[in-house]
C-alpha cells in the first residue's frame, strides 16, 4: 500500500497528469493515436521508398517500393506539402491528455516535424520533408554532397538487397528511376537559376567536376552495372543482367546525366564566391528556419555564435594543459595540435595498405568502447557495425565520416563510413573520438536501439531525423568514453577528443558567421585551421559542407549542451539515486526527439527514479 501510494504521488507530479494517462493507456485515445502513427508511417514510406529499403521494409505488402526511388520533382514537393499539412490536422483530433507520457512525447515529436515542414514551404528552397531527413537542409539540388549521382549508386550497391530475380528486376527499375531523378534535378536547377539561385562558384566547380568524372567512367565499369552483375552471379540468378544494366546506363542514365551537366554548367556560369545563403531571396529568414530545424531551438544566429566562441576558449584551455604536460609549449593550442598532423607516428601510409591499417584501427577502437558499455547502458544492445571506406567515386564531396543505419530485419548492419581520399585526413590521435561518435556509443548505439527494439517503437520514430538530438547524442558519447577513462594512458588521444569537441564549438561560430554575419569562405576556413589545428584540406571540405547545408552543423554542440544540462538537472534532483546508465538509456529510449521535448522525457525519468 505504501509503494502504491508513493507511485501514485510520483505519477501525479508528472507533466499533464501522467497518472490519468496511464490509467487509459489501452483506452480509445491511445488506440486511435497508435493507428494514426501507423498511417503516417505508411504514407511517408510511400514518399520515401529508399528509406523503406534502408530499414528492410520493402517486402510483402510494401514490395512495390523496392522498384522506386525517392522523387526529386516539383510535384514531389507538392505531395510533401499536402502530407505535412494533413498530419497536423489529424493530430488535432487526438486528446493529448488521454495519452501515456511516452505517447505524449511521440505526439510532440511528430507534431514538431510536420509543423517544421509547413514552415519551410514559405521559402522557395524549403521542402516539406525537411524534418524527415537528418542530412539537413539542402537549398540546392546538386552540390558536391547532394544529388542523385552522390546518392543513388552507393545506395543501390550497399542497401538494395538482392536475393532473387525479382530483386534484380527491382534494381534495374531503380536504375531507370535514377535517370528520371537526374532530369527532375535538372528541372529544379533551371527553375532556381531563373530566380537567380545557384550554389557558390567554388561549390559549383567541385560538383561539376564530380559529375563529369562520373560520366567519363566506361559503362562496363560503372558500379550500377558491376554491383548487380557481381551479386547476381554469386547467387546463380540467371539473366542478362550485364547487358540490361549496361543498356540502361548507356541509353537512359548517361543522356540524362549529359542534360544535367549542361543545365548545371549554364546555371552556375556566373555564380559568385559569396558563401552564405543570406544572399538568396528571403535568405535571412530562410537561415533562421534552417537553424531552427538544425538545432530544434529558437536560438538566434548571434546567440549561437556567442556560445561557440565561449566554449571554444574553454576547451582550448583544457587542451593547453595537456599539451604543456607533453612538453608542447610553443604556439597556440591549435597550432600545437596541428603539428601532430605531420608527426609520422600519427600517420598511416597514404596508400591502400595504410587505408586497410586505418580501418583495422577503427575496429580495434570499437572493441575497446564496447567493453565500456555496461557502465554506460543497461540496454545490452548488439549494435552490429561494419567500418567501410567512403566510395572513391564520391569521396571528393563526401563528409569525412558518417553513418548509415541498419535495417530493422537485421540483414544489413550499420555502416560507419570514413573518408580515406587521403589517410592524412585522419591522424591516428583523432580516430578514437571519430569512432566513438559514429560507432559506439554514438550513432551506432543510438540507432541500434531503434532497430533492435523496433517492436516497441512506432515506425514513425524511425522516419524522423532530429539533427540536434542525433548529433548531440554522438558528441555526448565522445565525452562519455573520456569520462570512463579510455584516454588514461593516451594523452594525445585525449587531445583528439578535446579537439573534436572544440571543432564542434567552432562550427557554431563558422556556420552562423557564413550565413548570418557575412563571413567569406576563406575567413571561415582560416578560423577553423587556426583554432582547431586541423588540416586546411579537411577544413576546406568542412566549410564547403556548411555552405550547402546551413544550420545542420550547429545541431551537434547545441544538442550536446542540452543533454549535459538535462544530465546535471537529473543528478541534482536524484542525488545518490542518480544512475548514469539509466539516464543514458532514458535519452536513447525517447527514440529521438526535438530538444524542446527532451526535458519532458527527463522529467519522466526523474519521477520514475
Amino acid at each position: 500500500m505504501l509503494a502504491l501510494g508513493l507511485a501514485t504521488a510520483i505519477a501525479a507530479r508528472l507533466p499533464g497528469r501522467a497518472a490519468a494517462a496511464d490509467a487509459t493507456a489501452e483506452g480509445p485515445a491511445a488506440r486511435r493515436f497508435a493507428a494514426l502513427l501507423a498511417d503516417f508511417a505508411e504514407e511517408i514510406l510511400r514518399l520515401k521508398p529508399e528509406t523503406a529499403t534502408s530499414l528492410g521494409l520493402d517486402r510483402g505488402a510494401r514490395a512495390a517500393l523496392k522498384s522506386r526511388l525517392d522523387g526529386d520533382s516539383m510535384a514531389d514537393d507538392a505531395r510533401w506539402a499536402r502530407q505535412v499539412r494533413s498530419m497536423v490536422v489529424r493530430l488535432r483530433g487526438i486528446d493529448r491528455e488521454q495519452l501515456t507520457p511516452r505517447d505524449r512525447l511521440q505526439y510532440e515529436a511528430v507534431h514538431y516535424a510536420a509543423t517544421a515542414g509547413i514552415e519551410g514551404q514559405k521559402f522557395y528552397c524549403g521542402r516539406g520533408e525537411a524534418a524527415f531527413n537528418n542530412n539537413g537542409i539542402a537549398p540546392f539540388p546538386v552540390t558536391q554532397q547532394d544529388g542523385a549521382v552522390t546518392r543513388v549508386p552507393e545506395f543501390l550497391d550497399s542497401q538494395h538487397q538482392i536475393a532473387n530475380a525479382a530483386d534484380a528486376e527491382a534494381y534495374l527499375a531503380r536504375v531507370r528511376a535514377f535517370a528520371r531523378n537526374l532530369d527532375e534535378e535538372s528541372e529544379r536547377i533551371g527553375a532556381q537559376a531563373a530566380r537567380g539561385i545557384a550554389p557558390p562558384s567554388f561549390i559549383a566547380s567541385n560538383a561539376l567536376g564530380q559529375l563529369t568524372r562520373y560520366r567519363r567512367t566506361p559503362v562496363a565499369e560503372q558500379k550500377l552495372v558491376t554491383s548487380l552483375v557481381t551479386r547476381a552471379t554469386a547467387l546463380g540468378i540467371k539473366g542478362e543482367w550485364a547487358a540490361r544494366a549496361s543498356s540502361l546506363v548507356q541509353k537512359e542514365v548517361y543522356p540524362a546525366l549529359d542534360r544535367q551537366i549542361a543545365a548545371f554548367a549554364k546555371a552556375t556560369e556566373h555564380a559568385t564566391d559569396t558563401a552564405g545563403i543570406d544572399r538568396l531571396p528571403d535568405g535571412e529568414a530562410f537561415y533562421r528556419w534552417a537553424l531552427k530545424l538544425g538545432t530544434t531551438t529558437d536560438m538566434s544566429p548571434q546567440e549561437i555564435h556567442a556560445v561557440g566562441l565561449e566554449q571554444n576558449r574553454a576547451i582550448q584551455s583544457r587542451m593547453d594543459a595537456i599539451l604543456r604536460a607533453q612538453g608542447m609549449t610553443q604556439g597556440s593550442p591549435g597550432e600545437r595540435a596541428l603539428s601532430l598532423n605531420s608527426d609520422p607516428r600519427q600517420l598511416f601510409p597514404d596508400n591502400d595498405a595504410g587505408r586497410a591499417q586505418l580501418i583495422d584501427f577503427c575496429n580495434e577502437r570499437i572493441a575497446a568502447t564496447r567493453a565500456l558499455m555496461p557502465r554506460l547502458s543497461h540496454l545490452q544492445l548488439k549494435a552490429a557495425l561494419r567500418v567501410k571506406r567512403v566510395p572513391p567515386d564520391i569521396e571528393d564531396g563526401a563528409p569525412l565520416g558518417y553513418m548509415n543505419g541498419a535495417s530493422i530485419d537485421g540483414v544489413r548492419p550499420e555502416i560507419y563510413y570514413i573518408n580515406l581520399k587521403s589517410t592524412t585526413l585522419w591522424p591516428k590521435y583523432q580516430i578514437p573520438t571519430l569512432t566513438a561518435h559514429e560507432g559506439i556509443p554514438g550513432h551506432a548505439w543510438q540507432g541500434a536501439y531503434l532497430t533492435e527494439h523496433s517492436s516497441e517503437i512506432p515506425l514513425i520514430m524511425q522516419l524522423m531525423g532530429f539533427n540536434a538530438f542525433i548529433e548531440g547524442w554522438a558528441l555526448y558519447a565522445e565525452q562519455s568514453v573520456d569520462e570512463q577513462g579510455i584516454y588514461a594512458d593516451d594523452p594525445f588521444g585525449q587531445v583528439g577528443y578535446l579537439q573534436a569537441q572544440q571543432f564542434r564549438a567552432c562550427r557554431l561560430v563558422v556556420d552562423t558567421g557564413i550565413h548570418a554575419l557575412k563571413w567569406t569562405r576563406e575567413q571561415a576556413i582560416q578560423f577553423l585551421v587556426t583554432e582547431t589545428g586541423r588540416g586546411r584540406q579537411a577544413m576546406t571540405s568542412e566549410i564547403d559542407r556548411y555552405c550547402v547545408s546551413p544550420g545542420q552543423a550547429c545541431g551537434y554542440k547545441t544538442g550536446h549542451n542540452e543533454i549535459l544540462r538535462q544530465r546535471e538537472r537529473a543528478r541534482s534532483a536524484l542525488g545518490t539515486r542518480f544512475d548514469l546508465a539509466a539516464f543514458n538509456d532514458a535519452v536513447v529510449k525517447t527514440g529521438g526527439v526535438p530538444l524542446t521535448v527532451l526535458g519532458t522525457a527527463i522529467d519522466q525519468y526523474i519521477a520514475g527514479a
